[in-house]
This record gives structure tokens, C-alpha cells and sequence, in this order.
């Protein structure tokens, strides 16, 4: 159940002067907190172990959860999909030959395995993976929707699937328009399409399934109109959620809390009622949002650059990615609460 706002209120002072002043006792800085969750930035994660010479990647892409704990992320490199197992400890790396173009994901149980769903911008489709890499189905530019001349007008940022099957594809990159397909990967319909009107797209960056209502909805980041719109799944408009963010890339949804990937420098954490509960990582220099040439000597603890992606890892951890050349992509652990 959703709490009002002036209860996050009395418990975000609450956990926030807890924490602070354990962390200070440690010499630590304190805790980064948005209603009653408070996280700190864990430095150390991931412990990578690409081979020597091997540089991350320009990380421009999405974040997803296994079942175990293990995190995937995309970079631009060869290595497309990056698998990181509880432990911080790289396991290894999924979609060789997807370089370049790697961007949204999602990830599902289907025939007792866990499956990969990645959008690839400059392949123009959705590709489903095994997580040992194999290409299980492709998903290709919908010509029969009759709003693209060629295949290389239609660059998906993102996808989602419902518990039917039903494959949601966002062409963020492209036309602005949200398709459908079926299960067997045949073209269904269209929604959304460019413009600024409720229900009307620019760049929908992001696509999410949410679960908590009597039926799921489909949350479209609508990064250009800089706002959150929901849609039921046979594409009906539904509401604008929540407006006047920082170009929101993609959400990542636990429990009563939406937390947003905003380019501009920020993750933003909604409660159950789409209300504003806390900023995380507020970037103050303007100048290092929004973009990707950004070294490491101005990665700074407490705070983001080009906040790209976001994803609650199983324990309620969040985990983010920066929009950056080198690569960055950062763990917030999840401060236990003291209830």
C-alpha cells in the first residue's frame, strides 16, 4: 500500500540520520535516500575480469536481473552483454557479434530457462538469446505497420514481454512508434506514433511492464516530452504518470517504488502514486549531463553523469548505468531497514 507523502517524509529523516551516523563513524560518506530507502555507493562493484588490454565499452544500453542474482548490461564493445554474478565477479559475456548497437533488454523465464530479449539499434530488430549467447528468435522492422520505407528506419531502444508472449518493441531511435508482435514473432499492431499530445511519443526510450495494478500496463519513457505515459497492452492510451523529468531514458519498478534513469543527471525514485519519494546521484555540473565523453578523473562518488539505465537487482539493490565512453555502471546497496 502506497504511504502519503508526509510519512516518507518523517521516515526518510529517519533512516537518513541513522545511516549518516553510522556511516560517519566509519569515515564513510553518507547514505544517498528517497522516502524510506536509503542506499550506499559501492565503490568496489563490478569486479571485472576482462581479458587484459580490453576496456569496458561505451556503456549505452540497458540493465536486467536474473534469477540468481546475476546483472547483465550492455556495452558497445564486442563483448555486447556483460554478465555480472552476485559477488561483484564478472561470469562472462553474452552476445558476441552484437557489438555496436546492443541497447535495451529484458529477461524472463520461458521452458524452465531464463532467456535474453535484446533490442539492437543497428541490427533494426529484437533479438532473443539463451544466456549462453545462442540466437533463439528474431524479431525484425515491422513493414507491415506501413510507417517505414526500409528496415534501417526502425532502431528499437527497448523491449518488454507479457506473461502471454506478446513482444513489445520501442523505436526510440527511430519513429517514435510502439509495436506488438506474437509469440511466433508475426507483426500485431502499432501505438503511440510522434507528437507531443498525451498518448504521442518523442524518442520512447524505454518500455516497461508493471504488475501491481488488477492488469499489467506498459510504462513508456517518453524521453523528449520528458514524462512518464502509460498504456494498457492492447495500446490504449492511459494517463501521463509523471512529467517534468530530466529526460527519462528507462524505469525499473520494485515493489511500490518506480525508480528513473534521467539523462540529465539524476535518478529519480516514484512511489506507488507516481509521486516524486527522493533524487539520487543529483549531478550539479551541467555540462557532464546528457553526454558521453566524460573521463574518469570526473567520476565522483554520490553522483551520476548520464544516468542511462536503471534496474533493482534481486536483494533491492539498485543498480545504474551512465551513458559514458569508458563504461560506468555503479551499485547502490540497499541499506537494511531497521524495522
Amino acid at each position: 500500500m502506497s504511504r502519503m507523502r508526509r510519512s516518507l517524509l518523517l521516515s526518510s529523516l529517519a533512516v537518513l540520520a541513522l545511516v549518516s551516523a553510522a556511516r560517519q563513524q566509519e569515515g564513510q560518506a553518507p547514505p544517498l535516500v528517497a522516502g524510506d530507502a536509503a542506499f550506499t555507493w559501492d565503490a568496489a562493484w563490478p569486479r571485472l575480469a576482462l581479458e587484459d588490454g580490453v576496456a569496458l565499452g561505451n556503456t549505452h544500453g540497458g540493465i536486467v536481473a536474473g534469477a540468481d542474482g546475476t546483472m547483465y548490461f550492455n556495452t558497445d564493445a564486442e563483448h555486447a552483454v556483460v554478465a555480472i554474478g552476485a559477488d561483484g565477479a564478472m561470469t562472462g559475456t553474452v552476445g558476441e557479434g552484437l557489438g555496436g548497437g546492443a541497447h535495451g533488454m529484458c529477461i524472463r523465464v520461458e521452458d524452465g530457462a531464463e532467456v535474453l530479449y535484446v533490442a539492437h539499434t543497428g541490427l533494426h530488430e529484437v533479438r532473443k538469446l539463451s544466456l549462453k549467447g545462442e540466437v533463439l528468435q528474431r524479431f525484425g522492422w515491422p513493414e507491415s505497420s506501413e510507417h517505414y520505407d526500409d528496415a534501417g528506419q526502425f532502431r528499437p531502444t527497448a523491449v518488454a514481454v507479457a506473461s502471454d508472449g506478446t513482444v513489445f518493441v520501442a523505436d526510440g531511435y527511430g519513429r517514435s512508434w510502439l509495436h506488438a508482435y506474437g509469440p511466433d514473432g508475426a507483426w500485431l499492431r502499432d501505438f503511440g506514433g510522434p507528437g507531443t499530445e498525451p498518448g504521442q511519443l518523442r524518442t520512447p526510450h524505454g518500455i516497461t511492464l508493471d504488475e501491481r495494478g488488477d492488469a499489467p500496463v506498459l510504462v513508456v519513457s517518453d524521453r523528449e516530452n520528458r514524462r512518464l505515459q502509460t498504456f494498457a497492452l492492447d495500446g490504449t492510451f492511459l494517463a501521463v504518470v509523471a512529467e517534468d523529468l530530466r529526460r527519462p531514458c528507462g524505469v525499473s519498478i520494485r515493489g511500490d517504488l518506480c525508480a528513473v534513469a534521467e539523462l540529465e543527471g539524476r535518478v529519480t525514485v516514484l512511489d506507488g502514486d507516481w509521486k516524486v519519494a527522493g533524487h539520487l546521484g543529483d549531478q550539479p555540473d551541467r555540462k557532464l549531463w546528457a553526454t558521453n565523453q566524460v573521463g574518469a578523473d570526473r567520476f565522483e562518488e554520490g553522483r551520476f553523469l548520464s544516468p542511462h539505465a536503471v534496474c533493482w537487482g534481486r536483494d533491492g539493490d539498485l543498480y545504474v548505468m551512465d551513458w559514458n565512453m569508458l563504461g560506468r555502471v555503479t551499485r547502490l546497496a540497499r541499506v537494511p531497514s531497521k524495522d
